[in-house]
């Protein structure tokens, strides 16, 4: 199948950047409209979700719908194709985080070989307060 041609624009390259600079975290195409408010540049939500999901296409950022509920979240992964991680949410703050460790991957291996069972990291996800909310309850 023919991917459509992209175009790179100034708005598509500070969306990009954007997401970039975030590399490590999830953000939301809210607080990209944000971001780039604060740097003086007014890019439209609906302009932001156009060019989030030609990014995604690209296989340079994953989009991550966690419960149905809340906003879709967005990771830069530069068209790696790196293994997906265990995400945990904050129930407080609605933070995402990921979680690469070990462990994670060993629990993965073991359900593989002990319960021939395939997990599918893409939907993982532990719920939970992270440390700033568990500080402050």
């Amino acid at each position: 199948m023919k991917r459509p041609k992209e175009y790179n624009t100034r708005q598509s390259a500070d969306i990009l950047s954007c997401v970039i600079s975030c590399q490590n975290e999830f953000i939301t195409a809210g607080q990209i409209s944000e971001h780039l408010k604060n740097l003086g540049k007014n890019i439209g939500l609906t302009t932001i979700y156009r060019h989030l999901d030609k990014l995604e296409s690209a296989g340079k950022v994953r989009r991550y719908v966690i419960d149905g509920v809340s906003c879709a979240s967005y990771q830069y992964v530069g068209g790696s194709g790196e293994k997906d991680h265990l995400r945990l949410k904050c129930e407080s703050c609605g933070g995402l985080f990921n979680v690469e460790c070990d462990f994670a991957d060993e629990l993965e291996r073991h359900f593989a070989a002990d319960h021939r069972f395939i997990v599918n990291t893409d939907k993982i996800v532990l719920y939970g307060k992270c440390e700033r909310c568990s500080v402050c309850a």
